[in-house]
């Protein structure tokens, strides 16, 4: 067989950093229709961040913030889908979905469901609340959450380790910050101030109740999960399952 599998082996990550990058870029389009300038836009420069760490090109950056802002000729042409269902043991979830071609997209998503067995569509919105969701991390690993919270004018924090988003560093202290849905830039905004790095800033929907699984079952939920997660057009997912 000789090296054939090191060519493999580079297709095969090409093809998962062109996916990668691909999804970046649908980040900072998106984010830029909130404006092109990141000192007023925290989701586009959190977009930006990301996008840097895991070395996008500047070029590449550059046209995705003109696409989603419009300026310099660009256009963005993504429709915004979002699709109501069920992970296996009727844990509720919500999809997010950016596409340019609705006709492709949506029955690759309802095949996602039927191909996951005990994965369902149906409509479930009740069970989730619309909020504003900052997270970040702090050098300080002993920083005081709830006090930073309090000032940036959240209404909730949580902890935030490294295995729940590998953004945030190990030895540090990480933390999910839930607003009203207005309130996610001055949040943002307040962190980064006071020595925060802020990883997510956005709207999202957080579940009202949690069921209750066994490993096996929670196995179960995280490959139907990672199914639609593959899928190029899928934005977020918002499960509630911890």
């Amino acid at each position: 067989m000789g090296r054939q599998w090191l060519h493999a082996k580079r297709e095969v990550a090409s093809l998962k950093k062109s996916k990668t990058t691909s999804k970046f870029v649908r980040e900072i389009t998106l984010a830029a229709r909130l404006g092109a300038d990141p000192t007023l836009n925290s989701r586009l420069a959190a977009a930006l961040e990301r996008a840097r760490k895991e070395s996008v090109s500047r070029d590449i950056i550059e046209r995705a913030v003109q696409k989603g802002s419009g300026t310099e000729g660009g256009k963005d042409s993504l429709e915004h889908m979002v699709f109501e269902g069920y992970a296996p043991h009727k844990v509720p979830l919500i999809l997010e979905v950016y596409t340019d071609n609705h006709n492709r997209t949506a029955p690759e998503i309802r095949f996602l469901f039927k191909a996951g067995h005990l994965g369902a569509s149906g409509s479930n919105r009740f069970l989730f609340e619309q909020v504003g969701i900052v997270e970040g991390h702090h050098p300080e690993s002993g920083k005081d959450r709830e006090e930073a919270g309090i000032e940036a004018g959240a209404n909730e924090v949580e902890a935030l380790s490294h295995e729940q988003n590998d953004e945030i560093p190990a030895d540090s202290c990480g933390a999910r910050f839930l607003t009203e849905r207005s309130a996610v830039h001055s949040v943002a905004q307040w962190l980064k101030a006071n020595g925060w790095t802020v990883v997510t800033s956005e709207l999202g929907y957080v579940p009202k109740n949690y069921p209750e699984l066994g490993d096996e079952s929670r196995a179960e939920v995280g490959t139907f999960l990672q199914s639609l997660e593959d899928h190029d057009d899928v934005h977020r997912i918002w499960a509630a399952v911890r």
